[in-house]
């Protein structure tokens, strides 16, 4: 095995700060063992700064760790007595403060310490990754690059990957395949210039925001708005987004810009200084999120907005304007017609920021990215954008907006007087099927093909790419308006199955497919896998069971009318778990509910790590109806193997009750709805891949489903009787309501098999009959059918 095709087994971090802490973190997510190092405390415990580190990584929100408990995992270091550690490390990653000498004087420490084959990086986010190699001898300047991830690193996609001119190729690949398939990123090559790729467009697009904002005369709330989900982007938009980053981060990149982007290098210079108000916000000390203020401050429950003229916060709140509400409804070519030519001054506003990003992007696509695929994606995955300026620039109509960007231009309304370079007259789009524009080449560019990426059956795509669609793609053996059954490009001999319901709920159709698709694989496939194609956008596997399809039966019949529908459901878990072929549930996303019931009762669950599952249908007033219940008591027998059940049931009785959604698959499978033996997979896109090659390895290792009928013990009217007992106390305490207290008690009924002996055995019919009684009465009392209305009017539980 070459250098060049070792594994990363294990990751040093140098720097415990906001984002060295939160890179631990991730590996430790990963799995990949990690060694945090800062400075010795002056006194106590010498490793006192990363240990304090550590501990706040269990409080910070979003959750940096899949397991707040696994914080221990991180191996705690100092620069004065730990550096041998640094010796086992295949890859070493510096993530101090943005200093270029507070860098070289580290390097000059940590280096003499580094392994022979150890990769070393830099999380620098716009310092020159080529000035931190100087003084490097060439062996090391061959194993030094820039690798940036963005904050937060576990939920943000893009890491940026920037070589100098000595970089070693292959070593590039292999940290890019570590990266992609281990740590879960999509990684962009970007070049070695101040603020790289995603920064340097999304930098400028906020600068943009702010002067095109002033110049219309639009408050910061009306500009979030805007700039939001109405545009495809991210929530929280460009000012909350800034406030979320840190505005002495904001501060810090744009003078980067300041002092390396001057006039005759970038017509854009004059845009670079600091905005006024975000000066007149850092200098009191207001920096966003961290200090509790920023371009928004909370008070109670208000959020105020900070009012440039009036030095302070004020009420917030503003909309966008119902016109131009409904233009950005419209197809793209339309709404930038229809924005452009408006005399509005919010639809000026759009129309201004698109055109000046689109300017920049094409003024310095040659000089920042390889190709208009990387440049895309980079702002796609680090500023949480739909679209990328050239894909949404294509869609417009390519050479329509040139004309209007070149006309705005010579009237003198752009943010610069430079022209769009001759490139842009010279094609009609970024992207095409044989690959993306590069400005640099002068050619169209293909995608990678490292081999990581054979591991992706559907890779992200750019618009105009002509990817294949994953929701068509392959060979369709039965589709209809529920579901499709499939065969993935080579992978003939697993039948996949996607639902094509609303957040894939599970109704009438999705459970006669799901049998129909167990029958046919029976018949002629290796094995089965359930897997969304909305996994790849973040979407759900499963919201669980259709309520709205239920409706009709119950209008008709009444709570009895549904039992048998429940009971389909319950059937198809059993289908599922006794099925002759292996059936793998590829989760990813929200499993609510059905959608974990269904899970649970496969073979093997492959999950994403940002898998939600959880039983919440607490929260409507009905108990687990599909074999959750009967799933968890069977679970609970099992690994008491004759000892305290109790003990083991404990979980799966508070996660129903409280209708706990795991966070995480690591939450997952301490709420004990993924088992120890299955897979966790880091990269969405890589899912598919890896289900299907569970289903193909436990078809070939012979795999025989349970034996049906077999029976376990269950706790009976005693551990109805102690569960009551202490719901008792929260119902008194005024912790959970009566409703809740007589839910709960059903819950605990169904888990401890009825009014039974302690020690009786009970079998999953059993138990799923009592699922049936006791969710059929439910659904027939009034408070039930509240929270049921509640949430499927306004989405959110009712508590009664």
């Amino acid at each position: 095995m070459t250098t060049q095709t070792l594994p990363i087994r294990k990751v040093a971090v140098l720097g415990a700060g906001v984002m060295g802490a939160q890179i631990a973190a991730h590996c430790i997510n990963a799995r990949v063992p990690v060694v945090l190092f800062d400075l010795p405390a002056k006194e106590g415990n010498r490793n006192g700064i990363v240990d304090k580190a550590v501990a706040n990584l269990k409080k910070l929100s979003p959750a940096p760790l899949g397991d707040a408990a696994e914080a221990s995992l991180i191996t705690q270091a100092n620069y004065d007595t730990d550096l041998e550690l640094l010796q086992g490390c295949d890859l070493v990653i510096e993530a101090i403060a943005e200093r270029m000498d507070w860098k070289h004087d580290l390097y000059k420490k940590v280096t003499p310490h580094l392994g022979a084959n150890t990769l070393f990086a830099s999380n620098t986010s716009g310092l020159s990754i080529t000035a931190l190699s100087e003084g490097f001898d060439s062996e090391l300047k061959r194993r030094f690059c820039g690798v940036h991830f963005f904050n937060p690193p576990r939920y943000m996609h893009l890491v940026e990957l920037i070589p100098t001119a000595s970089t070693d190729a292959a070593l590039l690949d292999r940290l890019e395949t570590f990266l992609t398939t281990t740590l879960g990123k999509g990684v962009v090559r970007a070049k070695d210039t101040p603020n790289f790729v995603a920064n340097r467009v999304g930098v400028f697009s906020i600068l943009a925001v702010i002067e095109e904002g002033e110049k219309f005369g639009l408050g910061i709330d009306v500009i979030d708005d805007l700039t939001g989900t109405r545009l495809g982007r991210a929530k929280s938009a460009t000012f909350r987004t800034s406030d979320v980053v840190g505005l002495d981060t904001m501060a810090h990149v744009i003078q980067t810009m300041q002092d390396t982007l001057p006039a005759d290098k970038d017509p854009f210079a004059a845009l670079y200084a600091t905005p006024p108000v975000l000066a007149k916000l850092v200098a009191g000390g207001a920096l966003g999120q961290k200090t509790g203020a920023g371009f928004y401050k909370k008070v109670g429950k208000d959020i105020l907005k900070f009012d440039p003229a009036k030095g302070d916060y004020v009420p917030g709140g503003g909309k966008a304007d119902d016109i131009v509400a409904r233009m950005l409804k419209k197809p793209p070519a339309e709404r930038f017609k229809l924005l452009r030519e408006s005399g509005n001054p919010q639809a000026q506003f759009l129309w201004s920021i698109f055109r000046d990003v689109w300017h920049y992007v094409a003024l310095h696509l040659a000089e920042i990215a390889d190709n208009a695929r990387d440049l895309d994606f980079a702002v796609r995955w680090g500023f949480g954008w739909n679209e990328g300026p050239f894909e949404t620039w294509q869609a417009a109509g390519w050479k329509q907006i040139a004309g209007w960007i070149s006309e705005d231009i010579a009237a003198g309304r752009a943010l610069c007087n430079a022209p769009l370079p001759d490139w842009v007259g010279k094609v009609d789009g970024a992207h095409k099927p044989e690959g993306s524009y590069s400005a640099a080449k002068n050619a169209y560019v293909g995608r990678s093909t490292l081999p990581v990426y054979s591991r992706q059956p559907f890779r992200q795509a750019v618009l105009g790419e002509n990817a294949p669609d994953p929701r068509t793609a392959g060979g369709t053996v039965f589709e209809d308006e529920s579901i499709r059954l499939w065969t993935a490009p080579g992978a003939d001999e697993v039948l996949v199955v996607s639902f094509k319901t609303k957040m894939n709920t599970i109704g009438p159709g999705v459970i006669a497919g799901l049998n129909r698709a167990v029958q046919l694989a029976e018949d002629g496939y290796k094995g089965v896998v359930v897997w969304q194609p909305t996994s790849l956008s973040g979407g759900p596997f499963s919201a669980g069971a259709d309520l709205q399809a239920m409706l009709p039966a119950f209008m008709a019949g009444g709570a009895k009318a549904i039992e048998p529908e429940e009971k389909k459901l319950q059937d198809l878990a059993l289908t599922l778990r006794y099925a002759q072929v292996p059936v793998v549930a590829a989760v990813s996303g929200l499993a609510l509910g059905g959608g974990t019931e269904l899970s649970v009762y496969c073979a093997r669950r492959v999950a994403h790590f940002e898998s939600y599952m959880g039983l919440v249908e607490m929260g409507v007033g009905l108990i687990p109806g599909g074999g959750g219940l009967s799933y968890l008591a069977r679970r609970a027998a099992e690994q008491a193997q004759g000892g305290d059940i109790l003990h083991f049931l404990k979980t799966g009785f508070q996660a129903a009750a409280m209708a706990t959604v795991g966070k995480s698959a690591l939450e997952c499978r301490n709420l004990g709805y993924l088992q120890p033996g299955d897979v966790v997979v880091m990269h969405a896109h890589e899912l598919l891949h890896v289900a299907i090659g569970q289903a193909q390895a436990m078809a070939y290792a012979g795999y025989r489903p349970p034996l049906p009928g077999q029976t376990f013990p269950v706790l009976g009217r005693n551990g109805i009787a102690t569960i009551q007992a202490q719901l008792v106390n929260l119902r008194d305490g005024g912790f959970i309501s009566a409703y809740d207290f007589e839910i709960a008690t059903r819950i605990a009924t169904v888990l401890c098999g009825g009014d039974v002996e302690e020690g009786a055995q009970a079998d999953e019919a059993t138990l799923m009959a009592l699922e049936r009684r006791h969710f059929c009465e439910l659904l027939g009392q009034p408070k039930t059918q509240e929270r049921i209305m509640g949430m499927l009017q306004t989405g959110k539980p009712v508590r009664n």
